[in-house]
């Protein structure tokens, strides 16, 4: 189990959901939490709520110049950053054939704050590391959407959610390469259904998800992410139907291969 008493953790998108339960979490194992989130008073919150001088920074990651400045603030704060959550994310519904293209405002910021905004707290946070001599950890809250098309959300009409998903994965893969003599040690958290706000407005009472969701607490979520980095893990899945998700593709994969004579 890693010790994070006299280290320090950066969560963006701490206010609520998935990233204040790894705030929350980090903190009872002794880390110094430095809560980013564009709802600041919910990020003091619960910045207060964990102590161990913790504190929370204002940042919209949907600005594109914000990640490399929120990295800059906090090694100001605190001389040194031992694992960065870049956790921040917003959903997005609509089908392809009925989103305008045109108005691109909206997925812009999606893919600004799913995607853009964890490369860029990689790349800001790795030159930190290398000019400071440190070693770091970088987790990125990816989903299951990252993998697959996930049985249970079929119905969802979360195409470029998913897109942005699935952008994100790949590209930490790749940089998982480019990594792989330091000073950045990588990890994807792969969530499942995890009973955040972005949940609850839909499902208010959790009791009532449909047993196939798997449905878990953020408390829950953030329990697996911190023993996925206790192990080391790269890929750190929260729920089994997961893998069992990904097969249909493989699959159909495997079957146009059979059928082009290629196997």
């Amino acid at each position: 189990m890693i010790d994070y008493k006299n280290k320090t953790a950066l969560v963006t998108g701490a206010a609520s959901g998935i990233g204040a339960a790894l705030a929350q979490a980090l903190g009872e194992r002794g880390a110094r939490v430095l809560c980013a989130d564009i709802n600041i008073d919910d990020a003091q919150k619960v910045a207060a709520s964990i102590g161990n001088g913790s504190q929370a920074i204002p940042c919209d990651l949907g600005d594109p110049a914000a990640a490399e400045q929120l990295i800059v603030d906090c090694g100001s704060i605190s001389g040194q950053l031992d694992l960065v959550c870049s956790n921040a994310g917003i959903g997005h519904r609509g089908n392809v054939i009925e989103q305008d293209m045109q108005d691109s405002t909206t997925l812009a910021r999606l893919f600004e704050i799913n995607f853009y905004a964890a490369l860029k707290v990689a790349k800001a946070y790795s030159h930190f590391l290398g000019e400071t001599g440190q070693t770091g950890r970088l987790m990125v809250t990816a989903s299951e959407n990252s993998l697959s098309l996930p049985n249970a959300v079929k119905r969802a009409s979360m195409p470029f959610y998913g897109a942005s998903k699935h952008a994100i994965l790949i590209a930490l893969e790749w940089m998982q390469i480019d990594m792989k003599d330091g000073p950045l040690e990588l990890h994807a958290l792969l969530p499942g259904a995890v009973y955040t706000p972005m949940i609850s407005k839909a499902l208010p009472d959790p009791a009532l998800a449909p047993p196939e969701l798997e449905l878990i607490s953020a408390q829950q979520c953030a329990d697996i992410a911190l023993r996925g980095l206790d192990l080391g893990l790269f890929y750190i899945p929260t729920q089994a139907h997961l893998l069992e998700d990904m097969q249909p593709r493989m699959k159909a994969v495997e079957n146009s291969l059979l059928a082009l004579d290629l196997l």
